[in-house]
């Protein structure tokens, strides 16, 4: 699977999810523990924002903090909506992974940024689906592919507090249970 194609799919499930919280399930919690629904949305709809002016190769100076505090306003599916739109957009443009971008990591080619989005796309999916009580199945083929990414990285990314410890699963349990477990949750 080509990565756009895995970042498309991974947006087409966060977004299918955004579309599915009703008006009281916004103040409800996720597996992320300090976020609640509306917290976890307004984060992966930050994320989409940034994408375009950082595949045009702005720094992170240049975007400044436009996106900081609460992006979702009075109404968080359309501003999640349009973020989406842009981002997919941004992503899948001609040459859009041939230049490196700039992170908080420093300049970072742009397939890593890529692989870095659909790693947050999937997993906050999940998250979502949980805090939501709706289908929490993620695309096995994309959840297999961010489980190979993360892997052998996931030592390392600890240190930073990104992820809680690994939960516990059987070797053989399957990819997204493997994933999100990897990632700090209970798949139970």
């Amino acid at each position: 699977m080509r990565l756009t194609e895995a970042y498309e799919r991974a947006l087409a499930g966060f977004d299918r999810r955004v579309r599915l919280v009703g008006a009281g399930q916004w103040d409800a919690p996720t597996p992320c523990a300090q976020w609640s629904v509306r917290d976890l949305v307004n984060h992966v709809t930050g994320e989409q924002l940034w994408a375009p002016h950082l595949l045009r190769g702005e720094t992170l100076t240049e975007v400044g903090d436009r996106y900081d505090g609460d992006v979702l306003g009075d109404d968080p599916v359309a501003v999640w909506e349009r973020a989406a739109r842009e981002a997919r957009t941004a992503f899948t443009g001609p040459g859009a992974l041939d230049a490196p971008v700039h992170t908080s990591g420093g300049l970072t080619p742009a397939e890593d940024y890529a692989r870095q989005m659909t790693l947050d796309l999937t997993v906050h999916a999940w998250d979502l689906a949980r805090g939501t009580d709706t289908d929490d199945r993620l695309d096995e083929e994309v959840a297999e592919m961010v489980f190979t990414y993360v892997e052998p990285q996931i030592g390392g990314w600890q240190g930073f507090g990104i992820f809680d410890p690994p939960v516990e699963v059987a070797p053989d349990a399957p990819v997204q249970e493997r994933l999100v477990a990897l990632l700090g949750r209970d798949p139970a």
